[in-house]
Formats: structure tokens, C-alpha cells, sequence
């Protein structure tokens, strides 16, 4: 899982670019970028991570990424099968606010949307009462050029800047160290093995010799460069994976669920799913069964 610095293709005559992927998984390194990114995600489920902390992602959900927060949209397993026939699809704008921009994010009636986007550096994922407005406006700024492409980012700038409410950030640990490019290749190939083996008995050990280091110097890098222990991270992995097991209704039971998340004790799993979730493995599961019904009521 190679990482890092990976720079846009900027065309000459454009200061913004829309980009549409349909392709059978998402790019799948861990990478960041100068530009900030808006990702609507249209088809596919998956993981994103962005920074020392992950998110669930499915259709319909769209994410502000910040300049330079290393991210990746990990697609499920299942899109990376051999003959999967799977696909995802997805609409991102980038932009530089310091680049050819930086002009125009100067001006007086522009500052409010640059102040913004320095606010949420570690990104947010927009609210869903949001999304279709923004949604709509980035597919006119993709079928858009010139002037009108312009003007569409405008009203992009003010669709963002007006959202109100608090926005939770993508990334909570301010912190981070600046990472290089072997670093990133490193910590890139410790997500990948984690996440590819999170079912299995995974050990300290294990993932040090990934990151061809003792076990004592891996858990004071994990935790500089990630702020996860590497316990920590591996919990988190397994449980977000429980979540959309969980929901999916594809197990017989919550027993079956842990043991293929990787947990070899019942006791366990649910200790650790409260500590991560706040709630116990069948209350979320009842939270979310109830949460559907109330939509599923509020749209008939």
C-alpha cells in the first residue's frame, strides 16, 4: 500500500477540477494532496481513512477532505474479489485555495469561505440534509467550463460556508507529525496488512516485522505518526467491520459476527464494542432497526 505526496493533474486552463471515476474499487494507497478535496461518493461501500481515524462510506455520502490530510476511500473486500463484477462511483472536486486561487480567496466577500476551509483543515463529512443541494451543484460544475465553471464554484463556496451546525472532523488528532514519503510507504503498508488480516490472530510481532522493526520501536512509531496504539487501531478496524455485518443482516447471530471480525471471545468483543461504540453490540443493533422504521414511516 504505497502513500503519499501524490500530486492532481491541473490542467492549464482550469482552476478547478471535477473528477469522475467508475472504476471496479477506489484508489486504494494512502495519499494527500495540496488541493482540498469534495467526494461524492455515488456507488460503493467501503472504509475511508482520513488522518488517525476511520469512517464508514456508502452511496449518497459526501466527505470535505483538507489539503495535506492523508486519506484513503478503502472499498470492502468483497470489490477486490477475483470476477467481483462490482463497481464504484464517484464525483470529486479539487481546489487550491493557496494555488491560482489564492487571488480570489482574498477578496473581502471570499475570506468567510477561506476562514472555512481553514477551520475544517482535518475535513468533515458533510450532513445529510446538505448533500443533495451540494451534490447538484458539483455535477453543474462538472458539465460546466470557463466562466460558468466559475461561477458554480461560487455557489459551491457559499453551499459549504452556510452549513450550519457543528462539524465533526475527520481526523481528531491535531498533532500529527509531518510525514515523509518512505514513512508514509510504511504506514501504508501497516493499514494494508491490518485491514487485509483483521479477521485473523494478528500480533504485535506480526506487524512489526511489516514495518521491519522490533516490536518495542513499532509501538512508539505507531503511535507518534497514527495516535492509535496498534491494540487501539486493530479494535477499531474490527469493530467498524462488526457495524456493517451488523446492519447487513448477513450473520445468524452477533456470536458470528465477532468470530469473523477476529474476536475469539464473545465477553470480549462486547467489552470492546461498547468501549469503541458507546453502546452494546444488539443496542446498536436495536438503534439502528428502530432508526430505519422511524425513515421508513417519515417517507411514507
Amino acid at each position: 500500500m504505497k502513500v503519499l505526496q501524490f500530486t492532481i493533474p491541473v490542467p492549464h486552463d482550469k482552476s478547478v477540477i471535477a473528477e469522475k471515476v467508475c472504476l471496479p474499487y477506489h484508489y486504494p494507497y494512502l495519499h494527500r494532496h495540496k488541493e482540498i478535496q469534495l467526494t461524492w461518493i455515488q456507488q460503493g461501500e467501503g472504509t475511508l481513512i482520513a488522518g488517525n481515524n476511520m469512517h464508514d462510506y456508502s452511496a449518497g455520502d459526501l466527505f470535505l477532505i483538507g489539503a495535506n490530510l492523508p486519506h484513503v476511500f478503502k472499498s470492502n473486500p468483497e470489490y477486490f474479489a477475483p470476477n467481483a463484477n462490482k463497481q464504484i462511483e464517484a464525483l470529486t472536486i479539487f481546489f487550491n485555495p493557496e494555488g491560482d486561487l489564492a487571488p480570489l480567496f482574498n477578496l473581502p466577500e471570499i475570506k468567510p469561505s477561506l476562514i472555512f476551509m481553514q477551520q475544517h483543515q482535518q475535513g468533515f463529512k458533510l450532513p445529510h440534509h446538505v448533500v443533495d443541494k451540494v451534490s447538484q451543484i458539483m455535477i453543474a460544475l462538472q458539465k460546466a467550463s470557463g466562466t460558468d465553471q466559475l461561477i458554480q464554484f461560487f455557489h459551491l463556496l457559499k453551499g459549504l460556508t452556510n452549513i450550519k451546525g457543528k462539524l465533526d472532523p475527520l481526523s481528531t488528532y491535531g498533532n500529527l507529525p509531518g510525514i515523509t514519503e518512505n514513512e508514509g510507504i510504511r504506514i501504508g503498508n501497516i493499514y494494508n496488512y491490518i485491514m487485509q488480516h483483521y479477521s485473523e490472530p494478528i500480533t504485535l510481532e506480526d506487524v512489526a516485522k511489516v514495518a521491519y522493526m522490533t516490536p518495542e520501536s513499532f509501538c512508539r512509531y505507531f503511535k507518534k505518526h497514527t495516535g492509535h496504539t496498534f491494540i487501539s487501531f486493530l479494535n477499531e478496524i474490527r469493530i467498524n467491520e462488526a457495524c456493517k455485518k451488523l446492519i447487513a443482516h448477513k450473520f445468524e447471530s452477533i456470536n458470528t459476527v465477532a468470530y469473523k471480525c477476529g474476536f475469539k471471545s464473545i465477553t470480549n468483543f462486547n467489552r470492546v464494542f461498547k468501549c469503541v461504540i458507546g453502546n452494546s453490540p444488539r443496542g446498536y443493533l436495536d438503534s439502528y432497526n428502530n432508526n430505519l422504521i422511524s425513515l421508513n414511516r417519515a417517507a411514507s
